[in-house]
Formats: structure tokens, C-alpha cells, sequence
């Protein structure tokens, strides 16, 4: 692709979080006009109280966490599957995402008083761990195929949920019992402002070290003995882009709880149309993933009566792709 047609990508995508942003606020129980949006940010006084307290406390921080989720999830799901030379590879698929939610519930329960914080203290712990766990597994193996990992992913997965099964036997029914259920079936309806800001350092800190670290990554991509003979100290390395890559992980689950497969099919649709495996692609992926957590995110809030958990929705979309790389395998070719 030419850096023409780049730029107009990039363009159209940006363009469509932004028009898919507008939607998420007006959208809703209480819905906001255009034209009231327009007023309350020129300071009209005409404007309803209600409508203001909306948009400021409720609409806006979730689209900004919406676009943080996705772009978190998109982009280090693009980094697993470079780092682990895996197209499967993702936070839910190999098990991060589901370590991470039981950092974020051995949190809520061991520290009766643990705040945003600790909570995501706990998420970045427990992800952290969960990768630790499948290298280890894969390298006992001593197969590193795509199938190594998925298996090894589902035995952190299940270990992780028959560990969040006896937490929620022993939780507290009122309050800890429902915070557990929260995390686990991910939703942006309960995201303040407060939260959004407790949580924005962490998801800085491991956006801006993956963008400083892009041609290290990039290096990966060619293969550990390539890497070795241009002078990398590739065991370091890859420990601090896995760190901070699990960061980003964390300082979304923390505050979203699961959101499934949008760390696997936003850096598949990125590379589908970009044709290549870089710094671009991982970006668009992080695009990507804002444009599918905020559409899912206005379905959630449309299609019933009630909220839908917003993994529903993305495992909707999901599982079509791993249906997808399932028969591109059964005929012979690489995904």
C-alpha cells in the first residue's frame, strides 16, 4: 500500500471514531441532541441541568474509556501476536486478560478497602503472572505452534476461573460477589471520570514505552537469531514490551472488566488492509479495536431494554474470525 492510500486510511479511520464518538454521547437512556451538546459547550444557561450533568459525568467519560479500551486491547493484542510469533495470540486467547481479572478479584477481596489503585495494581499483577505462566508452559512443551499457546492460554484460563469460582464462594454476596460479576462480564456503564483519570497514567506510561520500543517490536517479528546478530538483548527487551503491553491490558480491565476477542480480530482487520506487519499496523490496530469497543458499546445500550455486557457483542464478531483462520488452516494456509 502506498502512503497515499495510508493517509487516507488512517484518515477514514479516525474519522470514524470520531463520528462513532459523537454517537456514543448523544446515545442513551437520556438522549442528547446535537444541538444541546452545542449549547451546553458554548455555556448556554438555557440548556437543562440534567442534560449537562449527562454529558459531562456519564457520556464523556465512557466514550473516552471506550476509545481507551479498544486502543489498549487492539494494540497489545497486535504486540502478543508479534511478540509470540502467533496470530492467535491475544489477551483472552493465551490467557492475560482472564489472569488479570483474577489479580483485579484477589484485589477486591483480600483488601477490603482497595480502591481504582489497588484494583489495578492487582489486574497488572495477575496479567503479568498469567504470560509468565503460558512461556513457561510453552517452553516445557518445547513446541512453540500455534496450538501450544492456545492450549497453554486455556489452562491459564481455566485456572484462573476455578480460582475466581471459590474467591466468589467465599466473597461477600453484597458487595464483593457483585463486584467479581462486574469484571467479569465487561461493561463501560459504571466508567466516572474519577476512575477514567486514576487509570489514564498506567495506559500512558505503557502506550508511550510500546511507541518508543516499535523497532524493537518490529525486530521481533524476524526471529530471535536475527535479533541476537543485530546486538539486542532480546530476554530484557522482551520482558519490558510484555510489561508494558500487560500495563495497557490492566489499566482497561480494571475499569471495563473482560471485554472478549478485540485483542485478536483488531490487528487481523489491520494487517488485512495494510498488507504488512509494523509500526503502522499496530497503530491501526489500536484504532480499530477504539471503533469496535465504541460500536459495541452504542449496541449494548440499544438493542434492549437493559445494558448488554459489551463481550456479547465483541464475541459476536469474534468468533465468525476464529471460524475464519480455523478453515484457512484446514486448507493449508498460514494466518
Amino acid at each position: 500500500m502506498s502512503k497515499q492510500k495510508e493517509r487516507i486510511v488512517f484518515s477514514g479511520i479516525i474519522a470514524a471514531i470520531f463520528i462513532a464518538a459523537i454517537i456514543s454521547v448523544c446515545i442513551g437512556k437520556y438522549e442528547i441532541s446535537l444541538g444541546e451538546i452545542r449549547q451546553i459547550l458554548q455555556g448556554d444557561p438555557d440548556v437543562s441541568e440534567m442534560s449537562r450533568q449527562v454529558l459531562f459525568t456519564l457520556r464523556v467519560p465512557r466514550t473516552v474509556m471506550g476509545i481507551l479500551a479498544g486502543a489498549g486491547l487492539g494494540l497489545a493484542g497486535c504486540v502478543y501476536q508479534i511478540i509470540f510469533k502467533n496470530p492467535l495470540a491475544s489477551p483472552d486467547i493465551i490467557g492475560i486478560a482472564g489472569g488479570a481479572n483474577l489479580g483485579a478479584a484477589l484485589a477486591i477481596v483480600s483488601v477490603s478497602s482497595a480502591g481504582m489503585f489497588g484494583i489495578a495494581l492487582g489486574s497488572f499483577a495477575g496479567g503479568f503472572l498469567a504470560v509468565f505462566c503460558v512461556m513457561l508452559l510453552v517452553k516445557a512443551t518445547g513446541l512453540r505452534s500455534t496450538a501450544t499457546y492456545v492450549l497453554a492460554g486455556i489452562v491459564i484460563n481455566a485456572v484462573s476461573k476455578a480460582v475466581i469460582m471459590g474467591l466468589k464462594y467465599f466473597a461477600d454476596p453484597e458487595n464483593e460477589l457483585a463486584a467479581m460479576e462486574y469484571w467479569e462480564m465487561g461493561t463501560l456503564g459504571n466508567t466516572t471520570a474519577s476512575k477514567v483519570m486514576s487509570v489514564l497514567p498506567m495506559f500512558l506510561i505503557g502506550l508511550a514505552g510500546l511507541i518508543l520500543l516499535h523497532r524493537q517490536i518490529e525486530m521481533m517479528a524476524l526471529g530471535d537469531n536475527e535479533c541476537r546478530a543485530l546486538g539486542m538483548r532480546l530476554g530484557i527487551v522482551r520482558t519490558v514490551i510484555l510489561l508494558l503491553s500487560t500495563l495497557l491490558v490492566a489499566a482497561v480491565i480494571c475499569i471495563t472488566g473482560l471485554i472478549s476477542f478485540v485483542g485478536l480480530i483488531a490487528p487481523h482487520i489491520s494487517r488485512l488492509i495494510l498488507k504488512r506487519n509494523n509500526f503502522h499496523t499496530m497503530i491501526l490496530s489500536g484504532l480499530i479495536g477504539a471503533i469496535v469497543v465504541l460500536c459495541a458499546d452504542v449496541l449494548a445500550r440499544s438493542l434492549y431494554s437493559a445494558e448488554l455486557p459489551i463481550s456479547i457483542l465483541t464475541t459476536v464478531i469474534g468468533v465468525p474470525m476464529l471460524v475464519y483462520f480455523l478453515c484457512q488452516r484446514g486448507r493449508g494456509r498460514s494466518v
